[in-house]
Protein backbone atom coordinates (compact mmCIF):
# COMPACT_ATOMS: atom_id res chain seq x y z
CA UNK A 1 0.00 0.00 0.00
CA UNK A 2 2.57 2.57 1.08
CA UNK A 3 5.05 1.65 -2.45
CA UNK A 4 1.30 2.53 -4.18
CA UNK A 5 1.24 5.72 -2.59
CA UNK A 6 4.47 6.56 -2.85
CA UNK A 7 4.59 6.04 -6.80
CA UNK A 8 1.27 7.92 -7.21
CA UNK A 9 2.95 10.64 -5.88
CA UNK A 10 5.64 10.50 -7.55
CA UNK A 11 3.87 10.68 -10.59
CA UNK A 12 1.73 13.60 -9.38
CA UNK A 13 4.42 15.13 -8.92
CA UNK A 14 6.49 14.68 -12.25
CA UNK A 15 3.63 15.72 -14.23
CA UNK A 16 2.80 18.27 -12.36
CA UNK A 17 6.96 19.58 -12.83
CA UNK A 18 6.78 18.93 -16.68
CA UNK A 19 3.82 20.85 -17.12
CA UNK A 20 5.46 23.91 -15.24
CA UNK A 21 8.96 23.77 -16.83
CA UNK A 22 10.50 22.65 -13.31
CA UNK A 23 13.83 21.44 -15.57
CA UNK A 24 14.37 24.83 -17.24
CA UNK A 25 13.64 26.29 -14.07
CA UNK A 26 16.30 24.75 -12.29
CA UNK A 27 18.96 24.74 -15.10
CA UNK A 28 18.20 28.53 -15.21
CA UNK A 29 18.83 28.72 -10.76
CA UNK A 30 22.22 27.17 -11.47
CA UNK A 31 23.30 29.49 -14.07
CA UNK A 32 22.19 32.03 -11.70
CA UNK A 33 24.19 31.29 -8.60
CA UNK A 34 27.52 30.30 -11.12
CA UNK A 35 29.66 33.37 -10.06
CA UNK A 36 29.97 36.08 -12.89
CA UNK A 37 34.11 35.78 -12.98
CA UNK A 38 34.00 32.41 -12.99
CA UNK A 39 35.51 30.92 -15.67
CA UNK A 40 32.53 28.81 -16.75
CA UNK A 41 30.33 31.80 -16.90
CA UNK A 42 27.57 31.25 -19.74
CA UNK A 43 28.90 34.87 -20.66
CA UNK A 44 30.15 34.73 -24.35
CA UNK A 45 33.64 34.66 -25.82
CA UNK A 46 35.36 37.45 -26.95
CA UNK A 47 37.16 37.05 -30.22
CA UNK A 48 40.27 38.83 -31.53
CA UNK A 49 41.83 37.95 -34.67
CA UNK A 50 45.20 39.34 -34.64
CA UNK A 51 45.43 40.07 -38.77
CA UNK A 52 49.33 39.20 -38.75
CA UNK A 53 51.81 39.08 -36.40
CA UNK A 54 54.30 41.89 -35.74
CA UNK A 55 57.25 41.75 -36.62
CA UNK A 56 57.07 37.88 -38.10
CA UNK A 57 57.27 36.26 -34.93
CA UNK A 58 54.41 34.51 -33.63
CA UNK A 59 53.22 32.94 -30.73
CA UNK A 60 51.13 30.08 -29.77
CA UNK A 61 47.82 30.18 -29.35
CA UNK A 62 46.85 26.66 -28.34
CA UNK A 63 44.20 26.21 -25.55
CA UNK A 64 42.86 29.18 -23.83
CA UNK A 65 45.42 31.13 -23.87
CA UNK A 66 43.66 34.19 -21.94
CA UNK A 67 42.66 31.86 -19.30
CA UNK A 68 45.75 29.78 -18.92
CA UNK A 69 48.29 32.19 -18.91
CA UNK A 70 46.40 35.48 -17.43
CA UNK A 71 43.05 34.13 -15.83
CA UNK A 72 41.41 36.18 -17.92
CA UNK A 73 37.98 34.50 -19.18
CA UNK A 74 35.72 34.48 -22.32
CA UNK A 75 38.67 35.55 -23.99
CA UNK A 76 39.59 33.77 -27.75
CA UNK A 77 42.80 34.79 -29.64
CA UNK A 78 43.10 33.55 -32.97
CA UNK A 79 45.35 34.27 -36.29
CA UNK A 80 43.58 32.49 -39.04
CA UNK A 81 42.14 35.21 -41.12
CA UNK A 82 39.14 32.93 -41.80
CA UNK A 83 37.71 34.23 -38.10
CA UNK A 84 37.54 37.48 -39.71
CA UNK A 85 33.33 37.31 -40.03
CA UNK A 86 32.70 36.30 -36.72
CA UNK A 87 35.26 38.56 -34.79
CA UNK A 88 34.48 41.11 -32.35
CA UNK A 89 38.16 42.41 -32.85
CA UNK A 90 40.67 42.78 -35.31
CA UNK A 91 44.25 43.69 -34.49
CA UNK A 92 46.91 45.46 -36.86
CA UNK A 93 50.01 46.45 -35.98
CA UNK A 94 51.41 49.61 -37.36
CA UNK A 95 54.93 48.68 -38.42
CA UNK A 96 54.05 46.46 -41.04
CA UNK A 97 51.13 48.74 -42.44
CA UNK A 98 54.32 51.86 -42.27
CA UNK A 99 55.91 49.11 -44.07
CA UNK A 100 53.52 48.08 -46.73
CA UNK A 101 53.82 44.32 -46.49
CA UNK A 102 50.11 44.76 -44.65
CA UNK A 103 47.43 46.05 -45.48
CA UNK A 104 43.39 46.16 -44.33
CA UNK A 105 41.32 44.11 -45.38
CA UNK A 106 39.06 46.42 -47.44
CA UNK A 107 38.01 43.73 -50.28
CA UNK A 108 35.61 41.68 -47.05
CA UNK A 109 32.44 42.83 -46.20
CA UNK A 110 33.31 44.37 -42.37
CA UNK A 111 30.73 43.41 -40.24
CA UNK A 112 28.70 46.56 -38.50
CA UNK A 113 29.62 45.62 -35.06
CA UNK A 114 33.06 44.58 -36.13
CA UNK A 115 36.09 47.31 -34.19
CA UNK A 116 39.25 47.30 -35.81
CA UNK A 117 42.22 48.32 -33.35
CA UNK A 118 45.68 50.25 -34.35
CA UNK A 119 48.37 48.43 -32.10
CA UNK A 120 52.09 49.98 -31.77
CA UNK A 121 54.67 50.23 -29.44
CA UNK A 122 56.78 52.80 -31.11
CA UNK A 123 57.15 56.38 -31.12
CA UNK A 124 55.40 58.91 -33.05
CA UNK A 125 58.35 59.55 -35.21
CA UNK A 126 58.40 55.88 -36.32
CA UNK A 127 54.30 56.47 -37.09
CA UNK A 128 54.51 58.90 -40.69
CA UNK A 129 51.47 59.40 -43.16
CA UNK A 130 48.86 57.86 -40.82
CA UNK A 131 46.43 60.22 -42.29
CA UNK A 132 45.74 57.44 -44.86
CA UNK A 133 43.79 55.56 -42.20
CA UNK A 134 41.51 58.07 -41.09
CA UNK A 135 37.87 57.12 -40.16
CA UNK A 136 38.83 53.29 -40.28
CA UNK A 137 39.98 52.34 -36.69
CA UNK A 138 37.25 52.32 -33.68
CA UNK A 139 40.68 51.41 -30.83
CA UNK A 140 44.12 52.17 -30.09
CA UNK A 141 46.13 49.44 -28.32
CA UNK A 142 49.62 51.31 -26.98
CA UNK A 143 51.51 52.21 -24.09
CA UNK A 144 50.23 55.65 -23.90
CA UNK A 145 47.63 56.19 -20.55
CA UNK A 146 44.56 57.96 -23.14
CA UNK A 147 44.76 54.81 -25.07
CA UNK A 148 41.77 52.49 -25.48
CA UNK A 149 43.91 49.50 -24.31
CA UNK A 150 47.28 50.70 -22.52
CA UNK A 151 49.89 48.34 -22.71
CA UNK A 152 52.80 49.80 -20.98
CA UNK A 153 56.57 48.81 -21.77
CA UNK A 154 56.06 47.85 -17.26
CA UNK A 155 54.42 48.59 -14.36
CA UNK A 156 54.53 48.26 -10.94
CA UNK A 157 52.27 46.07 -8.87
CA UNK A 158 51.85 45.74 -5.26
CA UNK A 159 54.29 43.29 -3.33
CA UNK A 160 52.43 40.70 -1.46
CA UNK A 161 55.19 40.16 1.10
CA UNK A 162 56.12 43.62 2.10
CA UNK A 163 59.42 43.65 4.01
CA UNK A 164 62.98 45.24 3.51
CA UNK A 165 64.72 45.21 0.31
CA UNK A 166 69.04 44.24 0.16
CA UNK A 167 70.41 47.41 -1.68
CA UNK A 168 73.45 46.15 -3.85
CA UNK A 169 76.22 47.86 -2.19
CA UNK A 170 78.91 47.06 -4.82
CA UNK A 171 79.07 50.17 -6.60
CA UNK A 172 82.11 50.63 -8.57
CA UNK A 173 81.38 53.01 -11.74
CA UNK A 174 79.22 56.65 -11.06
CA UNK A 175 77.08 56.74 -14.28
CA UNK A 176 76.51 53.93 -16.73
CA UNK A 177 74.79 53.90 -20.37
CA UNK A 178 73.73 51.26 -22.89
CA UNK A 179 73.85 52.56 -26.09
CA UNK A 180 72.81 51.17 -29.72
CA UNK A 181 71.78 53.65 -31.66
CA UNK A 182 74.06 56.40 -30.96
CA UNK A 183 72.91 59.82 -33.48
CA UNK A 184 74.32 62.90 -32.49
CA UNK A 185 71.64 65.11 -33.80
CA UNK A 186 69.74 63.55 -30.47
CA UNK A 187 69.08 65.53 -27.70
CA UNK A 188 70.31 62.69 -25.30
CA UNK A 189 73.58 62.58 -27.58
CA UNK A 190 74.10 66.30 -26.50
CA UNK A 191 73.51 65.48 -22.52
CA UNK A 192 75.63 62.08 -22.62
CA UNK A 193 78.05 64.68 -24.30
CA UNK A 194 77.98 67.56 -21.63
CA UNK A 195 77.67 65.28 -18.86
CA UNK A 196 80.62 62.86 -19.66
CA UNK A 197 83.03 65.91 -19.56
CA UNK A 198 82.10 66.48 -16.16
CA UNK A 199 81.14 62.99 -14.53
CA UNK A 200 82.84 60.00 -15.89
CA UNK A 201 80.45 57.91 -17.67
CA UNK A 202 81.23 54.39 -18.97
CA UNK A 203 79.61 53.22 -21.80
CA UNK A 204 78.35 49.26 -22.78
CA UNK A 205 76.30 48.14 -26.03
CA UNK A 206 76.97 47.78 -29.92
CA UNK A 207 78.13 51.39 -30.32
CA UNK A 208 80.83 51.42 -27.45
CA UNK A 209 81.40 48.06 -29.15
CA UNK A 210 81.02 46.55 -25.56
CA UNK A 211 77.55 44.35 -26.27
CA UNK A 212 76.04 43.01 -23.25
CA UNK A 213 73.81 39.90 -23.23
CA UNK A 214 70.32 39.98 -21.50
CA UNK A 215 71.73 38.99 -18.03
CA UNK A 216 74.88 40.52 -18.47
CA UNK A 217 73.13 44.03 -19.02
CA UNK A 218 71.46 43.66 -15.63
CA UNK A 219 74.57 42.73 -13.74
CA UNK A 220 76.79 45.70 -15.30
CA UNK A 221 74.53 47.86 -14.41
CA UNK A 222 73.86 46.75 -10.63
CA UNK A 223 77.20 47.74 -9.88
CA UNK A 224 76.75 51.52 -11.60
CA UNK A 225 75.21 54.46 -8.85
CA UNK A 226 73.13 55.79 -11.96
CA UNK A 227 71.78 54.41 -15.12
CA UNK A 228 71.32 56.61 -17.91
CA UNK A 229 67.67 56.09 -19.13
CA UNK A 230 67.80 58.44 -22.22
CA UNK A 231 64.58 57.78 -24.64
CA UNK A 232 65.19 57.95 -28.43
CA UNK A 233 62.18 60.09 -28.89
CA UNK A 234 60.09 62.27 -26.25
CA UNK A 235 56.82 61.56 -26.77
CA UNK A 236 53.75 61.37 -24.82
CA UNK A 237 53.83 58.31 -22.06
CA UNK A 238 56.90 57.22 -24.10
CA UNK A 239 58.58 55.30 -21.19
CA UNK A 240 60.39 51.73 -22.29
CA UNK A 241 62.12 49.22 -20.83
CA UNK A 242 65.18 51.80 -20.41
CA UNK A 243 63.35 52.56 -17.64
CA UNK A 244 61.48 49.47 -15.84
CA UNK A 245 63.97 46.51 -16.99
CA UNK A 246 67.71 48.19 -17.49
CA UNK A 247 67.41 50.53 -14.31
CA UNK A 248 64.69 49.12 -11.81
CA UNK A 249 65.21 45.54 -12.03
CA UNK A 250 69.51 46.56 -12.70
CA UNK A 251 69.01 47.55 -9.18
CA UNK A 252 70.41 51.15 -9.81
CA UNK A 253 68.63 55.01 -9.94
CA UNK A 254 67.79 56.12 -13.68
CA UNK A 255 68.87 59.48 -14.76
CA UNK A 256 66.01 59.75 -16.86
CA UNK A 257 65.18 61.62 -20.02
CA UNK A 258 62.23 61.60 -22.67
CA UNK A 259 58.36 62.71 -21.63
CA UNK A 260 57.84 65.98 -19.17
CA UNK A 261 57.86 65.02 -15.82
CA UNK A 262 54.81 64.66 -15.10
CA UNK A 263 54.68 62.03 -17.35
CA UNK A 264 57.11 60.21 -14.82
CA UNK A 265 55.46 60.76 -11.85
CA UNK A 266 52.53 59.59 -13.00
CA UNK A 267 53.61 55.49 -13.21
CA UNK A 268 56.95 55.62 -11.47
CA UNK A 269 57.31 55.85 -7.73
CA UNK A 270 58.40 59.11 -6.23
CA UNK A 271 61.97 59.70 -5.68
CA UNK A 272 63.17 56.64 -7.69
CA UNK A 273 64.33 58.46 -10.84
CA UNK A 274 66.33 61.83 -11.36
CA UNK A 275 64.78 63.57 -14.32
CA UNK A 276 67.31 65.99 -16.73
CA UNK A 277 64.71 68.46 -16.66
CA UNK A 278 64.65 69.22 -12.70
CA UNK A 279 68.05 70.55 -13.27
CA UNK A 280 69.06 74.09 -14.71
CA UNK A 281 71.74 72.82 -16.79
CA UNK A 282 73.59 69.59 -17.02
CA UNK A 283 76.86 70.86 -14.95
CA UNK A 284 74.22 70.76 -11.97
CA UNK A 285 72.65 67.75 -13.13
CA UNK A 286 76.40 66.12 -12.58
CA UNK A 287 77.25 67.72 -9.15
CA UNK A 288 74.26 66.37 -7.88
CA UNK A 289 74.74 63.10 -9.02
CA UNK A 290 78.55 62.84 -7.61
CA UNK A 291 77.03 64.31 -4.34
CA UNK A 292 74.08 61.99 -4.11
CA UNK A 293 76.55 58.68 -4.42
CA UNK A 294 78.91 60.11 -1.91
CA UNK A 295 75.26 60.71 0.51
CA UNK A 296 75.04 56.72 1.51
CA UNK A 297 71.89 57.52 3.39
CA UNK A 298 69.67 59.59 0.83
CA UNK A 299 71.44 57.58 -2.09
CA UNK A 300 69.90 54.53 -0.46
CA UNK A 301 66.73 56.64 -0.23
CA UNK A 302 66.12 56.25 -3.97
CA UNK A 303 65.08 52.56 -3.40
CA UNK A 304 62.50 52.55 -0.31
CA UNK A 305 59.80 51.96 -3.07
CA UNK A 306 61.05 48.43 -3.37
CA UNK A 307 60.26 47.03 -0.15
CA UNK A 308 56.05 47.66 -1.53
CA UNK A 309 56.86 47.39 -5.14
CA UNK A 310 58.03 45.13 -7.72
CA UNK A 311 57.87 45.53 -11.54
CA UNK A 312 56.12 43.82 -14.20
CA UNK A 313 57.77 43.43 -17.94
CA UNK A 314 55.27 43.21 -20.41
CA UNK A 315 57.21 41.58 -23.16
CA UNK A 316 54.31 38.98 -24.79
CA UNK A 317 51.68 40.22 -27.42
CA UNK A 318 49.60 37.42 -26.34
CA UNK A 319 48.98 39.09 -23.16
CA UNK A 320 48.40 42.76 -24.21
CA UNK A 321 45.42 41.39 -26.91
CA UNK A 322 44.52 39.15 -23.76
CA UNK A 323 43.99 42.85 -22.36
CA UNK A 324 41.51 43.97 -24.93
CA UNK A 325 38.83 41.39 -23.37
CA UNK A 326 39.29 42.98 -20.08
CA UNK A 327 38.31 46.13 -20.89
CA UNK A 328 35.51 45.45 -23.98
CA UNK A 329 32.63 45.98 -22.07
CA UNK A 330 33.51 49.06 -21.09
CA UNK A 331 34.98 50.50 -24.23
CA UNK A 332 32.76 52.64 -26.25
CA UNK A 333 30.79 50.87 -29.41
CA UNK A 334 30.53 53.82 -31.80
CA UNK A 335 34.04 55.32 -31.78
CA UNK A 336 36.05 55.99 -34.48
CA UNK A 337 39.58 57.89 -35.03
CA UNK A 338 38.66 60.45 -37.41
CA UNK A 339 42.50 61.81 -37.77
CA UNK A 340 44.71 59.16 -36.26
CA UNK A 341 47.75 60.94 -36.95
CA UNK A 342 47.11 63.76 -35.14
CA UNK A 343 46.18 61.32 -31.74
CA UNK A 344 49.20 59.81 -32.29
CA UNK A 345 51.63 62.65 -32.69
CA UNK A 346 49.45 64.68 -29.74
CA UNK A 347 53.36 65.10 -28.45
CA UNK A 348 56.36 64.85 -30.12
CA UNK A 349 59.90 66.77 -29.64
Amino acid sequence: MRKRLFLFCFLCLLRLSLLNGWPGRFQALTDTNTPTFSHTSSSRNITILLWYWPYSRPFSLRGDVCWDRYQIPHCRLVDQRSAFPSADVVVFHNRELMQGSQKLPFDLPRPQSQRWAWMSLEAPVNSENLSQFSNFFNMTITYRRDADVTVPYGELLPKEDKGEEDIHQNKSSLVCWVISNYKSQHNRSRVYEELSKIVPVKLYGRWAKKPLTSKGLLRTVSHCYFYLSFENSFSKDYITEKLWRNAYQGGTVPVVMGPPLDDYKAVAPPNSFIHVDEFDSVKDLGKYLQGLAENKKRYNEYFNWKSKWKVKLYTDWRERLCKICSQYNSLSQHKVYSDLETWVKAFRT
